[in-house]
């Protein structure tokens, strides 16, 4: 395959609706097995023989260029592309049009997309396209682009967003792209404009070769809380492996270096960071807990996202619920479907069900 493929990867949003994991940490960074979420996209870029990536970014842009640095460490030349404006998905990338290759993949830099980018470019060019769709199935098409193909796995009918009345498909738009470079001249200069809103109906009502693939690989949106705790489990279940760990009865499949267990069980799939401390009678099980956490004894984890640096006191119960970095959590205390912000302190013992804290 050339090499001759530059990617963009798309992440200037402020993941509001992830407040307040995002209040300190931009979506892209957020971690899914202790990684930052836009590492499994780039690590997909590289497989697919990607050499140079400029990455759009806006809200928290120092925190993605410390993070991300050069890009040196996956294997490619990254480079940073800051919007004073929105540009819109398509704007952003026409910005950049001088800077790229005659293929250009353009990916989400804030869903969590562990897939074959490869073989999406195959495709592309064995078509002769002029722009191809990665595609995936929800169950909920109705928060997504869908789309229609035909048996040559075009595209022939395109739908943003649609009404339960109107969906017509559960085939989605996944955010990534393959373009020629000739599908830029179709996007305005200086104007806010959208991929699946403005330039994919376009190119579908001047007839151009709009195809869709079915992406192989992990595909999930991280939209909301929920949605990161359910990629972090879904990452384990796909990575882990039975393990076995000095006083620690563990079950299912587990990611985990090394940690430190006192006589606790571990239930899969189950992620469990470097360092953590899991004292004993704790009971963690479909759960993802960060470097340096501490679980103390007899506490029950269940469903539950801790971030790095969380300390929990004995006795507690946590379960469906999210953590930010290094939050403090009393002895006794019951967090039933919360989400806690950065350093967030609860005294015990007491109940919090359904609430989020900042």
């Amino acid at each position: 395959m050339s090499s001759d493929i530059t990617a963009v990867i798309l992440a200037g949003g402020e993941g509001t609706r992830l407040r307040p994991l995002t209040n300190t940490c931009p979506k892209p960074l957020l971690p899914i097995l202790g990684k930052p979420c836009v590492e499994y996209v780039i690590r997909s870029l590289v497989d697919a023989e990607v050499e140079r990536a400029y990455l759009t970014c806006g809200y928290r842009s120092q925190d993605m260029v410390d993070a991300l640095g050069n890009g040196r460490q996956f294997g490619l030349d990254m480079r940073f592309a800051f919007e004073d404006h929105p540009a819109g998905t398509a704007g952003a990338v026409k910005l950049l049009e001088k800077e790229l290759g005659a293929t250009i993949v353009v990916v989400s830099g804030d869903v969590l997309a562990d897939v074959d980018i490869r073989s999406l470019v195959a495709t592309h060019r064995r078509k002769g396209a002029l722009a191809t769709m990665a595609l995936t199935t929800v169950d909920r098409p109705e928060e997504f682009g869908i789309v229609g193909l035909d048996d040559e796995g075009r595209i022939v009918r395109f739908k943003e967003k649609p009404k339960t009345e109107e969906v017509f498909s559960n085939l989605i738009n996944a955010g990534i792209y393959v373009l020629d470079k000739r599908a830029l001249q179709y996007i305005p200069e200086g104007e806010r404009y959208d991929f699946s809103k403005q330039l994919f109906p376009k190119l579908l009502e001047r007839s151009e070769p709009l195809y869709g693939m079915p992406l192989s690989g992990l595909w999930k949106d991280i939209g909301r809380p929920r949605d990161l705790l359910d990629a972090n489990l879904r990452m384990a279940e796909r990575r882990g492996t039975a393990v076995e760990v000095p006083g620690a009865e563990c079950s299912g499949r587990i990611v985990a270096t090394s940690f430190h267990a006192q006589g606790c069980t571990i239930e899969g799939p189950s992620y469990i960071g470097e360092d953590a401390v899991i004292g004993p009678r704790a009971h963690l099980s479909s759960c993802a807990v960060g470097r340096r956490a501490e679980v103390g004894g007899g506490t029950v984890v269940d469903d539950s996202f801790l971030m790095d640096g969380c300390t929990l006191g004995e006795g507690c119960v946590v379960r469906g619920s999210l953590l930010g970095k290094t939050c403090r959590i009393g002895k006794g205390v019951e967090l039933i479907d919360a989400v806690l912000g950065d350093e967030a302190v609860l005294e015990g013992p007491q109940r919090v069900e359904k609430r989020t804290i900042e």
